[in-house]
């Protein structure tokens, strides 16, 4: 199978080609120029393995959750790629990528979501891929939990930018934390293989981002008041 994989979901650009197993990819930190940066990537990937987008077998993107801004840019350079090489999409979640650098069987996810929240997930690898014991969810780092069992491993920025909170309170839950694992388009390789051999790819025009928070502008207080609400 032949994929381009985009991810913009947070201050990292990156895009990646998978091709029957070997990954060529781009990664860099690009605060606000993802628009800037992401099509160049690719330009230079096609060029480099002498390949096509009519060549590849679909495209794959970070869907979420992430940056509000950054989803939407891989979503529409998906989208307009896959229109025009007629080729089907398919999203990947970017806290099931963290799970899948993290080195371990089970995996609490945990990214920071700014505006002092975080998004968060528990994943557990199986014979077929990652489970999903936690779903996904927007939260206050104070209703992060590790789940039940043994040898849960911490992944993601979250326990560095919040992790006054997160690691007083679930440190010795937890084998161990990696706190700078970052949704990557590489990692979102064979995850996105996965995605399409499942037969979960759709047309490029019903391509959309997850996005996990209903209102951007709430204070610290009101988000406060709705956990104890």
């Amino acid at each position: 199978m032949k994929l381009l994989v985009l991810d913009t979901s947070t201050e990292y650009c990156s895009a990646a080609l998978w091709l029957d197993g070997q990954i060529h990819a781009r990664r860099l930190l690009a605060e606000q120029r993802h628009s800037s940066l992401l099509l160049p990537m690719v330009d230079e990937l096609l060029r480099e393995t002498s390949m096509t987008l009519r060549q590849l077998d679909g495209i794959a993107y970070g869907a979420g959750p992430g940056s509000f801004t950054g989803l939407r840019i891989a979503c529409a350079v998906t989208q307009g790629l896959a229109l025009g090489a007629d080729l089907p999409v398919v999203g990947v979640s970017t806290l099931e990528s963290i799970a899948g650098q993290a080195d371990a069987d089970r995996v609490l996810t945990v990214l920071d979501a700014r505006m002092a929240e975080v998004y968060w997930a528990a994943y557990q690898r199986e014979p077929a891929g990652w489970r999903c014991v936690i779903e996904p969810a927007l939260a206050l780092p104070e209703s992060v939990r590790v789940p039940d069992g043994d040898d849960w491993v911490g992944a993601g920025n979250g326990f560095a930018a919040l992790g006054a909170v997160l690691r007083p309170r679930l440190t010795a839950q937890l084998v161990r934390i990696d706190d700078t694992i970052m949704p990557d388009a590489a990692a979102m390789a064979p995850l996105a293989v996965q995605a399409f051999e499942r037969g979960e790819s759709v047309d490029a025009a019903l391509a959309a981002p997850i996005y996990l928070r209903d209102k951007v502008a709430q204070t610290i207080d009101e988000r406060r008041a709705r956990k104890t609400a």
